[in-house]
């Protein structure tokens, strides 16, 4: 098998890498710091940014695979972060109230043997249901949506805003894995038969 290294601090990344692959990575946090650049389209920014993490922690290794995620949400061509507080949180849960969103993700896999480094997009359609101002306080007030690229988690008490998603649900916990596991079968990892050894 070979070495597999998240490049995340993220718990929800890596229950997500562990329920693809089992126990067999390490987990690296990157220290590359993510800013947003006006030259570039959203989905090229998130690229970037999943490139950058990769080559980031990729200095600290000598051989292996490196898996890195930006993950974030586009609406109205506009990228969402983190809220900041809970009052931005309450006005990201506003604006998308009853709207049509991308959750987009850009993912990097750099192979520290070869060199290669594949990077690629994944996007998901989500469709928030209409959600009420009295609704959005007694969400907020659970401190869910603070952690959360557009304010909400469709993995936890925000499953309950999320009218339908189409497209990978697990990318919009925040790494696609079946894009993941196609580029992972791709570099020699075998997803199926580690485990019954």
């Amino acid at each position: 098998m070979r070495q597999i290294i998240l490049a995340s601090a993220s718990p929800r990344r890596k229950e997500l890498l562990k329920q693809l692959i089992g126990d067999n990575f390490v987990v690296y946090a990157s220290s590359y710091g993510e800013f947003p650049d006006p030259g570039l389209r959203p989905e090229e920014l998130l690229i970037k940014h999943s490139v950058e993490k990769a080559r980031d922690v990729a200095k600290h290794f000598d051989s292996g695979l490196v898996i890195s995620a930006d993950t974030s949400v586009l609406f109205n061509g506009e990228l969402l972060g983190k809220p900041r507080s809970p009052q931005q949180a309450e006005e990201m849960l506003e604006m998308l109230s009853g709207q049509k969103l991308r959750v987009i993700t850009g993912l990097t896999v750099l192979d520290l043997d070869s060199g290669k480094e594949i990077s690629e997009l994944e996007s998901t359609t989500v469709w928030m249901d209409e959600i009420s101002k009295e609704q959005i306080s007694a969400y907020v007030r659970t401190g869910e949506p603070l952690d959360k690229a557009g304010a909400f988690a469709a993995q936890g008490k925000g499953a309950a805003l999320v009218e339908r998603i189409e497209g990978d649900f697990f990318n919009v916990v925040g790494l696609p894995l079946f894009r993941l596991g196609k580029i992972l079968q791709r570099a020699g990892v075998s997803i199926f038969e580690e485990d019954l050894s």
